[in-house]
């Protein structure tokens, strides 16, 4: 029995326990096995996170402090694109709107992984960079081409998942390092590298994965060979437009092991030269800009050097940082040119000046001003002037043929008033391009269609405004239309009835009685002539020759007393249809203007701020 129950519970150390355990669980058979490692995965997935996995709760503060210029700028991108909409298009706000988003969907995750891709092209050896970066055969590499046709990534640290669903790397291409020093150095942890497909692969699909990943990742290493590192594809499509991201760029020289003596420094020059013709900063004594290096991936010469500084950018933890910060410059780069004015435009005091004179010509301000001053001396030599004369002007009056009143109160011909209208159109037409000069395209035209908006029945409006001021200009036209409420008149008309001053019944009586002598010393002398009276031409002669003299003598008295109020009359009524036309073409003119250049000014400061702190000087 003894030998039974020692075979059926197997071998004991002592511990009363099957094969030692101390949990006396079974482990000699694949049931056991499974059933261990199904109970340890469980054990995991119930345990609290470690803190070296961040997914539940990215920290952002790394790329983006507090006191950081960064959120500035991007706040003030995101106003300058919420003020532009209605004045851009969508096409031109594009980019700025992507780099919004970009750096939004970036400070979500982690900000303990620098994400770094490795590019190049078809045969350049970036594959195998890429696996002596690791440590481990990770991406495929031969003769066949194209070697890679997806993104592989290979993280150093957990907690880089929402960094990789971001680049959308498949969870079958994600990897991390050969144990061994690679993946034990501590200056690497955080790293995640990503090998993309060859920029020039003649599959579509697979440069739009590059160009894809490009925009989306922290750093980039491009690597180069000595054939194809003048190539105008990688130059004109990839440097060349990112050369204000050289803080986040190493171009590496691969395959110098195929260089003979010193033609590795010399190949290298030449690519230096070709990089700083592109544009790009090059990081030498001390300067920040691009690291620039040649190395062996496959002999493993200078790769420790590559890994040592990939150690210290990714312990920095401002990849994302200075790839956010680029990424703004070259959004306001291109937006440059439609917010950076040539001058200074605006509405200056001698543009408003000059508008309102024109303005004031159009609405007919002077000749109203002289029609009025014609018109207080016309009622002036009405009420002083002798009654013979004024029978004259009656008869004047009644519309003879010839008359002058009746020619002036003539219709205006349909050319002067349309004469009127192109005044006002040239007037609008002048200030706007005063206005808008200097001004970039997009604004300049929302500057304009402020202008001739307001412009849109300004003439109707002048006059309604001096019709109301009481001024010249709002009578006796018939181009009005009753409707109940107002009628609007034309341009031009006579003026209103100007009042009398106080002396002006003075100088009708004395007026009448100069009227009276005369009439006084006439009967005098009828009387004389037909007998009724008593011979004696003297005296009635000379009272009527008082009468003659005296009519003219007080009607010329008067006109000379009437210039100075007709004239400060005249003034007046041209300055107050002057006030009115310059109130009416304010109203809806300039301040439409002025509230397009406001906005301007307020876009132009916004845009300031987003480039005030650039990193690449644009």
């Amino acid at each position: 029995m003894t030998a039974v129950t020692d075979e059926g519970q197997g071998k004991g150390d002592g511990t009363g326990k099957p094969d030692g355990r101390a949990d006396g669980r079974w482990d000699d058979g694949l049931i056991a096995r499974r059933a261990a490692a199904a109970e340890a995965r469980e054990a995991e997935e119930t345990a609290p996170p470690t803190p070296a996995e961040d997914d539940a709760e990215p920290q952002v503060e790394a790329y983006a402090p507090a006191d950081g210029p960064l959120p500035t700028r991007l706040d003030a991108l995101r106003e300058l694109v919420g003020l532009s909409r209605a004045r851009l298009d969508r096409d031109t706000l594009a980019e700025a709107g992507r780099v919004l988003d970009e750096a939004a969907a970036r400070q979500r995750l982690s900000s303990r992984h620098t994400v770094i891709a490795v590019a190049g092209a078809t045969g350049s050896g970036k594959s195998t960079l890429f696996n002596a970066l690791a440590g481990a055969p990770i991406s495929d590499t031969g003769l066949r081409r194209p070697t890679t046709s997806q993104p592989i990534a290979c993280s150093w640290t957990d907690g880089a998942a929402g960094l990789l669903d971001r680049l959308a790397v498949p969870g079958r291409l994600r990897r991390r390092p050969h144990p061994g020093p690679a993946a034990f150095d501590e200056a690497l942890q955080g790293l995640v590298l990503v090998d993309l497909p060859d920029h020039d692969s003649a599959a579509t699909e697979h440069r739009d994965q590059v160009d894809r990943v490009l925009a989306l990742v922290d750093a980039v290493i491009w690597v180069v060979d000595p054939e194809k590192y003048a190539d105008a594809a990688l130059h004109e499509r990839y440097l060349r437009p990112l050369a204000g991201h050289a803080e986040v760029t190493f171009v590496v020289l691969n395959q110098t092991d195929r260089l003979p003596g010193e033609a590795a420094d010399l190949v290298l020059d030449d690519l230096r030269r070709l990089l700083d013709e592109d544009g790009i900063a090059l990081g030498e004594h001390g300067e920040p800009g691009a690291t620039v290096m040649s190395l062996s991936a496959l002999t493993g010469d200078g790769v420790p050097e590559l890994r040592e500084m990939i150690g210290r950018f990714v312990s920095d933890r401002t990849a994302a940082t200075r790839r956010l910060s680029a990424d703004v410059d070259a959004a306001a780069a291109r937006l440059r040119k439609v917010y950076v004015a040539d001058g200074r435009p605006g509405l200056g005091e001698r543009a408003r000046e000059e508008f309102t004179d024109r303005l004031a010509e159009a609405v007919g301000a002077a000749a109203a001003g002289q029609a009025a001053e014609r018109e207080w001396r016309r009622n002036a030599s009405r009420a002083c002037g002798t009654p013979w004369l004024r029978l004259w002007r009656w008869y004047e009056n009644r519309g003879l043929p010839g008359s002058l009143d009746r020619m002036g109160q003539a219709l205006t011909p349909p050319e002067e008033e349309l004469t009127a209208r192109q005044r006002v159109e040239q007037a609008v037409r002048i200030v706007a391009d005063d206005a808008a000069d200097g001004l970039p395209g997009p604004w300049a035209q929302a500057v304009r269609e402020a202008a001739f908006t307001g412009a849109q029945g300004l003439p109707e409006a002048l006059d309604e405004l001096a019709a109301k001021a009481g001024t010249p200009g709002a009578s006796k036209r018939g181009g009005g239309t009753e409707t109940g409420r107002s009628t609007v008149p034309q341009l031009g008309g006579r003026p209103p009835k100007p009042p009398r001053p106080k002396w002006w019944p003075a100088a009708v009586l004395a007026q009448a009685s100069m009227t009276l002598l005369q009439i006084f010393g006439g009967l005098w002398l009828v009387g004389q002539i037909i007998g009724v009276l008593e011979p004696g031409l003297v005296t009635p002669a000379l009272i009527m020759l008082a009468g003659v003299v005296g009519g003219p003598l007080v009607e010329w008295t008067c006109a000379a007393a009437i210039r100075g109020p007709a004239r400060r009359y005249g003034q007046d009524a041209e300055r107050r249809l002057r006030e009115a036309a310059a109130g009416c073409g304010r109203a809806r003119v300039l301040d439409p203007v002025a509230a397009e250049l406001v906005r301007y000014r307020e876009v132009r400061e916004r845009y300031v701020t987003v480039t005030e702190f650039s990193t690449t000087g644009r």
